[in-house]
């Protein structure tokens, strides 16, 4: 990873990014808003500080990802699609090419470690799994 190109700066503009269009997307969208709906701006730091976490390794993040992902309903393979694709897009926008990879990997760890527990198994790969 660059410590040039993923800074906490960059990670809060990956993040307000990647969330602006899920949001807006139709299959993620009523999902998100359903859950976070009128809860957005409590949630956006949460968010800053989980990948400042794992893409930096520093900050306060604490919280179970897996139990709060796992009593959502109605998840499904495209769920997962839209996620990696959306996030992997605006990686790339944000670090450029190189500096993405490290990132897309992890969210395609935590997608993979989230479909195990929604599916029993990995039912979309990214492209670095």
């Amino acid at each position: 990873m660059s410590a040039v190109a993923i800074t906490p700066s960059s990670i809060i503009r990956l993040v307000d990014t990647f969330y602006g269009r899920v949001r807006t997307d139709s299959v993620l969208g009523p999902v998100f808003e359903a859950k976070l709906a009128g809860k957005w701006q409590e949630h956006m730091p949460r968010m800053y500080a989980f990948w400042t976490k794992v893409l930096l390794g520093t900050g306060e993040f604490e919280g179970n990802v897996f139990g709060k992902h796992m009593a959502l309903s109605g998840i499904d393979k495209e769920h997962f699609v839209r996620w990696l694709t959306l996030f992997k897009l605006t990686a790339i926008e944000v670090f450029g090419a190189e500096d993405a990879k490290e990132a897309i990997l992890v969210a395609e760890r935590i997608a993979s470690s989230l479909q195990l527990g929604f599916f029993g198994e990995i039912r979309v790969k990214g492209q670095f799994n």
